[in-house]
């Protein structure tokens, strides 16, 4: 076991490069079965949740090779239909493999992804959108076998606008015959890069980043090199970490666009943020003012993956912040390990109450998911004395090494070993 030790009260200063982000990656990495061409994804971050990704793509009969952060993914000759449950327990995006491989071989069987326990995260969206495209499924013993040798394209309303159900579907339909609608789509940048991904393997997808996107299907797709979009949550993690320490950050390679409502907080909070192409410079305050009040949306609202962050922000702002979770019923668990550190925070349902405090005290905490792992850092970053992070493979399912990350950034904090 090791955890994540550090010694806060420095700032956060100097210049980061921002990577290709998680949340594209893995639904691209799960598009390369869809075809027998070699793909080469470039900037691809060496974290957990993609190395169980390349795990996954290995089991069914791909052959992955990384070179530094480059992948390259083939999947030629006949794969295997079903994801096992040893591997799909280990990561949320395993479920992407449910569209590509069905369009690919006409069958797949899937079971309960892992991933973080923010909630109940149903997959019933996936499911009627795959049936809508013709396909049969039957569940046994916690296994969803799903099969479709003449799907066809198909107009499909999702009752709410799911990241994964609408690249799944868009997904299953490239390679389906005829042409499909999705309607009340997601409209997150993670969808229009993989629109982006898939028409640069020749398919024709249009109207990504809409609520209606239009897939009409193709017999075949080509293999392709592409680099995913920059990561716009690491993007955010690292300019709160700034934030909470008054300090002076620059990024390049920032999806600045991606970030608007990120932005506007921590310009609430008394950031002065400038942006250019691609660069972002945060000059944080002696002391951040509380954003007011903060609700999590599907994009363009503000991102849910960003909301544990901003609470460790708000835990030492001055003034009452409010903080209402739309997305997840479960994504608090950040909120009893601040208040170990000192954090005045009052929970109802999905709604936290957050008064903040002069300073915060270092204290044993775990990272309970992975963006309440970043939350806890953030805060150690501020606190008085040491904090020590345990459960911090959770921290390296989305974030590249984070100690070295903000080591070169001025920060006192290592791995080591209980």
């Amino acid at each position: 076991m090791q955890i994540l030790r550090m010694d806060g009260g420095t700032r956060i200063q100097g210049e980061a490069r921002i990577e290709s982000a998680k949340n594209a990656a893995l639904p691209i990495l799960a598009a390369c079965v869809m075809t027998d061409e070699p793909v080469t994804l470039l900037g691809i971050p060496d974290i957990a949740d993609v190395e169980n990704m390349l795990a996954i793509l290995r089991s069914i009969g791909c052959d992955v090779e990384r070179d530094g952060s480059s992948i390259t993914v083939r999947a030629q000759g006949d794969l295997y239909d079903s994801v096992p449950p040893h591997l799909a327990e280990t990561l949320r995006s395993s479920l992407f493999l449910a569209g590509p491989l069905l369009a690919r071989t006409g069958s797949v069987a899937f079971g309960m992804p892992g991933g973080c326990e923010i909630g109940l995260r149903p997959i019933d969206l996936h499911e009627r959108g795959l049936r809508a495209l013709g396909a049969t499924l039957e569940e046994d013993d916690g296994i969803v076998r799903c099969t479709g040798k003449n799907l066809k394209g198909a107009d499909i309303h999702l009752d709410y606008p799911s990241v994964g159900a609408t690249e799944n579907i868009m997904m299953a339909a490239a390679l389906t015959p005829g042409k499909t609608v999705i309607h009340n789509a997601a409209r997150e940048p993670e969808i229009v890069d993989l629109a982006r991904f898939l028409n640069a393997c020749g398919a024709r997808v249009a109207g990504a980043g809409k609520q209606m996107i239009a897939i009409q299907g193709v017999k075949k797709l080509h293999g392709a090199t592409y680099r995913p979009i920059p990561d716009r949550i690491v993007a955010g993690t690292l300019l709160a970490a700034a934030a909470i320490t008054g300090g002076e950050l620059r990024l390049t390679n920032a999806p600045v666009g991606d970030m608007i409502a990120q932005i506007a907080k921590l310009r609430d909070m008394g950031c002065d943020i400038r942006d250019g192409v691609g660069t972002l410079t945060l000059r944080a305050p002696k002391r951040l003012r509380s954003f007011g009040q903060l609700q999590t949306l599907p994009h363009p609202g503000f991102p849910t993956d960003m909301q544990a962050p901003m609470f460790a922000l708000a835990s030492v702002a001055d003034g009452v912040s409010l903080v209402l979770e739309t997305i997840f019923e479960n994504r608090y668990a950040h909120a009893s390990d601040l208040v170990k550190m000192g954090a005045d925070v009052i929970l109802n349902d999905r709604m936290a109450v957050v008064r903040g405090v002069q300073r915060l005290h270092g204290a044993r905490v775990k990272a309970r998911d992975l963006r309440a792992g970043a939350a806890l850092v953030i805060a150690g970053l501020a606190a008085e004395g040491v904090t020590e992070i345990e459960q911090i493979g959770q921290i390296d399912r989305g974030y590249e090494k984070i100690e070295i990350m903000l080591s070169r950034l001025g920060a006192r904090i290592k791995r080591a070993d209980e």
